[in-house]
């Protein structure tokens, strides 16, 4: 009977956690800091390519301006830091909240980390996937704002109903494909879309130039 119970009561408690709502992002700090300008710092690339980081640095822009923020040009960005002796994003990183706020007279600074990104071979398959995480920095107080993650393949949606050979030709096909015109840029794309616009609770909240702004 004892046992009887436990089970039940275990039960219970994984239908509970099943039908639990997700809790709200926390938007407090965000809502109090109240950016308007972000400056993107070169990418963090853990990933084995080591085109990774400047091809996703050059299209985060995009979300960020059609959020309602204004961005530092990344190429300036770049260079400001090169001149001062500063090339590598790990050493870019060291440089405290304070001075880049003296620097660049940003609000905030947003931190960008590659997990993945390319292509990878498998035996029936090819798969294309950049995955990334970011969080936004208050350069003014130095606390964290935000964070959020995001991740987007070139197989997501695909049925495959093949033959063994039509998927290693497809296979084939696909990762000579990738390997001539960089794929990986494309997918990249949306992963920092989807990392980067303002579209509902998790994401980066809109700015003060969006449309409807509700910071």
């Amino acid at each position: 009977m004892k046992k009887l119970f436990v089970f039940i009561a275990l039960l219970a408690a994984m239908t509970l956690t099943g039908c639990a709502k997700k809790t709200p992002y926390d938007y407090s700090e965000f809502r109090a800091s109240k950016p308007a300008s972000i400056l993107v710092l070169p990418a963090e690339n853990k990933s084995p390519d080591i085109k990774a980081a400047h091809s996703f640095a050059s299209l985060v822009t995009l979300p960020l301006a059609e959020s309602g923020y204004y961005v530092f040009p990344v190429a300036v960005v770049e260079e400001t830091f090169k001149q001062n002796g500063l090339t590598n994003a790990t050493d870019i990183r060291s440089v405290p909240t304070a001075k880049l706020h003296e620097i660049f007279n940003a609000d905030a600074a947003l931190y960008i980390d590659i997990s993945d990104y390319g292509t990878k071979y498998m035996i029936v398959d090819s798969e294309t996937r950049v995955s990334a995480t970011a969080r936004l920095v208050d350069l003014r107080s130095g606390k964290q704002i935000w964070s959020g993650s995001a991740t987007a393949s070139d197989n997501e949606g695909n049925n495959n109903n093949q033959s063994l050979l039509g998927m290693l030709v497809a296979a084939a096909v696909n990762q000579i494909a990738s390997n001539i015109t960089d794929k990986a840029h494309d997918v990249a794309a949306i992963t920092s879309a989807r990392l980067l616009m303002a579209e509902g609770d998790g994401d980066i909240l809109p700015g003060p130039r969006a449309k409807a702004a509700k910071l």
